[in-house]
This record gives structure tokens, C-alpha cells and sequence, in this order.
């Protein structure tokens, strides 16, 4: 299984808007769409420190906090769903390869790694940024199957995002499209239509 990270693996609390309201307020959609529209090249790991490019970025549109200090509170602002956490490790104490495929710049990433401890959470670990290529593009999965070392076909993906999960399925790679917030109920039972069985939880 391949797992995408935002709104699968964890959430923003409050959401990507709520969080840059203090800085911006009703200008906070406005900016944060313009910034993703720019930022493919940090996600596939060509542009550099995303740092400097937020600090440009916020300059801008005259937001005087730090670029460091916005990045803590609304990028590095993640909240791990614990019952996506549960589910990894079940399905890896089943024998199931479970691993991390998600669009991520450098900085965010590392502290998805470390920080988070997602490392140590995957069998196998796909960051845009390391890969070289970001979702949608069919690259990012076959990619994605060489590091892991199996077929497309024989891989489920699941993301939040409709774009991403077609682009999985043309890359031959089976795929959900699935967000936390409509339950894991409907999760399990979409893994359960691919074949997948999760056991029951340790202790229940």
C-alpha cells in the first residue's frame, strides 16, 4: 500500500486557511493558492530553500512576521490522525508493505521524518521532493514502484485528491480516493474491495 500524508496520514487543525488567517485574514485563501501555484518546483525538489521563497511571498502581500515564524505555525502546524497511524501498523504486522507516497518541500519533509517519526512509521518512505517529481504526474508513481520494489499493479495507493488518484490509475497502480474526514469506516471497506483485510487492533 502506498498512503498519501495530508488528509490521510494527518490533518492541518482548523485547516490551511484558518491557519494563515492571523497573519492574513480574509486575504488567506487568496495567498495560499498563489503560493502553491508556484511551488512545484520546491516539491520536486529543484527550487531550492522554501524559506526564502515564503519570505519573498509574505513580503508581498506586506506581512511583516518572519518567514520562520509563519512556517512553524501554519506549515509545521500537524496534527497525526491516530487511528491512520493504528491502521499502518496493523496492516504491517500483517505482513502488508505500507509505505508514504506525498508531495512535500524539503523542510516540511524532513520534519515529517524526523519530528513526526515517519521513518520509522513506513517500510518505505516517497517524498516528491526526494523523488524528483510531484503528484500528479505519472512519473511520481513509477517512481514510486522502483524505490519499493514492486509492480505498479500490485500497489493500492490512497489520497485525498482526485487528480492524484487518476494519475495513479494510469500509472497502473490501483488507487482510492479517501480523506479522514469521511471516516475510516469507508476506508476499510475500500481495502477491503482491493483485497486488503486489516486484522483486528492488538488487545481487542
Amino acid at each position: 500500500m502506498l498512503l498519501d500524508a495530508d488528509g490521510v496520514l494527518q490533518d492541518v487543525p482548523g485547516g490551511w486557511y484558518a491557519a494563515m488567517e492571523p497573519y492574513l485574514g480574509a486575504r488567506s485563501r487568496e495567498f495560499l493558492h498563489a503560493t502553491w501555484s508556484d511551488e512545484l518546483p520546491f516539491l520536486a525538489g529543484t527550487g531550492g530553500d522554501y524559506l526564502p521563497f515564503l519570505a519573498d511571498a509574505l513580503a508581498a502581500y506586506g506581512v511583516s512576521a518572519p518567514a520562520d515564524v509563519v512556517y512553524g505555525a501554519v506549515w509545521l502546524r500537524i496534527d497525526v490522525v491516530a487511528e491512520s497511524v493504528r491502521l499502518v501498523e496493523q496492516l504491517r504486522s500483517a505482513g502488508y508493505g505500507v509505505h508514504l507516497g506525498t508531495n512535500q518541500e524539503r523542510e516540511r519533509g524532513v520534519h515529517m521524518r524526523t519530528t513526526l517519526g515517519y521513518d520509522a512509521l513506513f517500510d518505505v518512505s516517497c517524498y516528491s521532493y526526494d523523488l524528483g517529481v510531484a503528484k500528479p504526474s505519472t512519473d511520481f508513481f513509477v517512481e514510486a514502484a522502483r524505490r519499493i520494489g514492486a509492480e505498479p499493479s500490485s500497489i493500492l495507493f490512497v489520497d485525498d485528491t482526485a487528480r492524484n488518484v487518476e494519475a495513479a490509475r494510469v500509472a497502473g497502480m490501483p488507487a482510492v480516493h479517501w480523506s479522514v474526514g469521511r471516516g475510516h469506516h469507508e476506508l476499510l471497506a475500500a481495502l477491503a474491495y482491493h483485497g486488503v483485510h486489516v486484522p483486528p487492533a492488538r488487545g481487542r
